[in-house]
């Protein structure tokens, strides 16, 4: 797909992508997340995400939502362990309303006392209401877990302790630290001239301080093998197996995405799902998904199922990847896999908002954004010998962990 990009003076990125539609889709994308936090701030990087959309220094939180919504557009957030991202998708006249809304936001948010207190409870809240889906909540003790110690571990909506305690003076530090200027992408795809859209980014982001801080990340040691049973009161087990794994810079990244989409990916007739749900019936519910993270990787796996039918579950799993690892597939089972993950991916293109948030996010990570041929070209360079390889490294029984909350009598 066609792009351009312009890079301001304080090293903000304007990124372009023309398309002839009615509707356009923008984000703004800062590379900096939970594992930016330190050990007593947990939950901070979310904690601002919620807070920009209360008060500016112009603006109160009803003006904030209602200035895109009035005009029939969408606004919204998200925190991951590495990115904070704020998108809105709207008709194609609201670009510089858009654009300054965003500057508005991130640059200019005063975060008032009282908005932080009311806040502190809207997220309290959020964090309980989380705890009572164990199917949610195992996930993310399961990353603390395999990244014990490590700030991937913890979750990204903190604890009710860290979160009462957040003041504005950690907020204040925290954007000056890790909200680095040439780390943030400002990035639009709709029906605009190159020209027109630099025009606009420039009048909204080149004003922005230059902030080019060295930001402290450190990289995870490899985990220790580990399995945990938590008996809870709940009426179905929930099961999370998985490893750290490759990174998104590692040469097998393509091939891990692969094997997992074949394992437990998108659609009813991964492996997983044909030979444990259909097959013997034994769980609602499993996928499995591969998360490349800056230095380092997730893979996990999910299953809920009866406690009775735990045991049965795992060894059924096991068998799998025993096959992955002892029998390597053969060119045809491998190109029907390719061809399976080309054409969703092809289809995922429809999505534009994530289609350009994912762009933005490449342009952070690798300094360039692939087009689609060129990542169909990597997912056809997988060979035979590296499924095996990577089948050998990540499916190996003795080296993956597990987290089972298991349900007990009140």
């Amino acid at each position: 797909m066609e792009y351009n990009v312009h890079t301001l003076d304080n090293g903000i990125r304007l990124l372009h992508v023309p398309s002839p539609s009615a509707i356009s889709h923008a984000c703004i994308i800062i590379n900096s997340g939970s594992r930016d936090e330190k050990a007593n701030q947990m939950g901070l990087a979310h904690f601002i995400e919620h807070l920009v959309f209360k008060r500016t220094e112009k603006r109160n939180t009803n003006q904030i939502l209602t200035r895109l919504e009035s005009v029939g557009a969408d606004l919204n957030a998200y925190t991951t362990k590495e990115y904070t991202c704020i998108h809105a998708s709207f008709l194609n006249p609201y670009l510089d309303r858009t654009l300054e809304l965003f500057n508005d936001i991130v640059f200019h948010s005063i975060f008032p006392e009282d908005e932080l207190e009311k806040e502190k409870g809207v997220i309290l809240d959020e964090i309980t209401s989380y705890l009572d889906q164990p199917e949610e909540a195992i996930n993310d003790d399961f990353e603390d877990q395999l990244f014990a110690g490590h700030p991937f571990g913890r979750n990204i909506l903190g604890t009710p302790e860290s979160v009462s305690g957040l003041s504005r003076a950690d907020i204040l530090d925290f954007i000056e630290e890790n909200y680095r200027t040439d780390e943030i992408v400002v990035a639009v795809i709709g029906n605009y001239p190159l020209q027109k859209f630099v025009k606009i980014g420039t009048k909204h982001f080149e004003s922005v301080k230059p902030n080019i801080s060295v930001k402290n990340r450190i990289a995870p040691q490899p985990n220790t093998t580990s399995n945990i049973m938590v008996n809870k009161q709940i009426s179905q087990a929930h099961v999370m197996m998985g490893t750290q794994t490759y990174s998104l810079h590692h040469p097998y990244k393509a091939g891990l995405l692969l094997l997992n989409n074949m394992l437990g990916g998108t659609g009813m007739s991964s492996i997983l799902n044909l030979q444990v749900r259909e097959k013997y019936g034994i769980a609602y519910t499993i996928e499995s998904n591969y998360s490349p993270l800056s230095d380092t990787g997730i893979f996990a796996l999910y299953f809920g199922t009866d406690k009775e039918k735990v045991d049965k579950a795992f060894k059924l799993i096991y068998k799998e990847f025993k096959k992955f690892r002892e029998n390597p597939l053969t060119e045809i089972q491998l190109q029907k896999a390719k061809n399976k993950f080309i054409g969703q991916i092809a289809l995922g293109e429809e999505n534009r908002i994530g289609l350009i948030i994912s762009m933005a996010k490449s342009l952070i990570d690798y300094n360039k954004i692939d087009n689609l041929e060129a990542v169909f070209n990597k997912i056809r360079a997988v060979s035979v010998a590296d499924m095996a390889n990577i089948a050998n490294e990540v499916l190996d029984e003795k080296t993956l962990s597990s987290l089972t909350f298991y349900p007990v009598e009140d």
